[in-house]
């Protein structure tokens, strides 16, 4: 880093070129390449960056920080971050732990943590010229306590959720006119779906489950070499109730698909792909389930157990709202809701009491 900073050409921007930069600063630079620790100068009032190597990973795969303005660099949390500057060039420096923030450094917005110093830096006559920002990630051990106190809890509701699904499932599965050969077949593979989606929680002891994963493994024992499935989407993370009820869903739409869509022939295609807005917000999250190719679609008779864990337990655990089409070329499916119902929030009733009631 040392090298590149020298390459750089500094005459473009509001510092000169190296040689004319005034000792304080070179002092500051080459302490702070020399550190293993995250770090990043920002000097004069057009706050031109200089970073160390260290630092590089915290920047993740925006564009290269180095002589641009830190107002620049960091634009989408400027608005919370800028005013802590600005008391650094006061002089007063702050230290903040576990500083919460909503960056976009991959494409896509993400809830972050930061433990971080922003501390004045001085010239010789005591001027402050700069401010040097000292920092750490620690979003992963922020989630690793969270996860930690949401534990205890959340095995409760998971236990009493599972117990009425289960209990729903073979009520749902039994009841009817199906013979006990295809009753036995259907209980056994939707307890066989929510298991899958299970495991997926009980890893680690975790209380989320990432989307991505839960997509995967729910469409997994349908997928097959001539890649019938579309599967693309941001990262996010589902509480455990949002990862079961989505299982379970996509598990009936995709048996559906085997029996009557997209997949009764060799043609046919499914398309599963979601969008995700900033956390915590009202940004929306928006799922879909397209096929294609299958043959012409028609709309069931009766409303059976698959129909209400897709149109009712669904989207109550979302937060949202869920529309089923069947339009002739493919069946449509879409679950929307804010980003602020997804993920682990504070605790509802278990199932919807209609919904539990039309499956016993």
């Amino acid at each position: 880093m040392a090298d590149i900073i020298r390459a750089y050409d500094w005459s473009s921007t509001t510092l000169g070129p190296l040689e004319q930069w005034p000792s304080a600063l070179k002092i500051a630079v080459g302490m702070m390449v020399n550190s293993k620790f995250p770090k990043c100068i920002l000097w004069g009032p057009d706050l031109v960056t200089i970073c160390n190597e260290a630092f590089l990973p915290i920047l993740g795969g925006k564009p290269p920080a180095l002589g641009r303005p830190f107002s620049e660099v960091w634009g989408e949390v400027w608005d919370e971050i800028g005013p802590i500057a600005e008391r650094a060039f006061a002089g007063e420096a702050t230290f903040i732990e576990d500083f919460p923030l909503v960056i976009n450094r991959h494409g896509y917005p993400e809830k972050a943590h930061f433990t971080f110093c922003y501390s004045p830096i001085r010239d010789e006559t005591g001027v402050v010229r700069g401010m040097i920002d000292t920092v750490i990630e620690t979003t992963a051990t922020v989630e690793a306590r969270r996860q930690a106190s949401l534990l205890n809890g959340e095995l409760e509701h998971r236990i009493k959720n599972t117990l009425a699904v289960v209990a729903a499932i073979i009520s749902q599965t039994l009841r009817g006119g199906d013979t006990d050969a295809e009753a036995r077949s259907a209980l056994l593979e939707r307890i066989q779906a929510m298991a899958h989606a299970q495991s997926l929680l009980t890893r680690a002891g975790a209380t989320e489950a990432s989307v991505v994963d839960v997509v995967l493994q729910a469409t997994a024992a349908f997928t097959t070499s001539d890649e019938r499935f579309h599967i693309g989407g941001p990262p996010v993370m589902l509480s455990s109730k949002q990862a079961l009820s989505l299982s379970l869903a996509l598990h009936e739409l995709a048996t559906n698909a085997v029996k009557y869509g997209a997949l009764s022939n060799e043609k046919g295609k499914v398309r599963i792909d979601w969008t995700v807005g900033r956390p915590d917000t009202d940004d929306a999250f928006l799922l879909r389930w397209i096929e294609e190719g299958g043959p012409e679609v028609q709309a069931p008779t009766r409303k059976g157990f698959g129909s209400r864990i897709i149109q009712t337990v669904l989207p109550y655990d979302f937060g949202g709202e869920a529309s089923l089409s069947h339009d002739p070329s493919g069946l449509r499916f879409q679950l929307q809701t804010s980003m602020r119902q997804i993920g682990n929030r504070p605790a509802q009733s278990d199932l919807p009491e209609q919904s539990a009631s039309q499956a016993s």
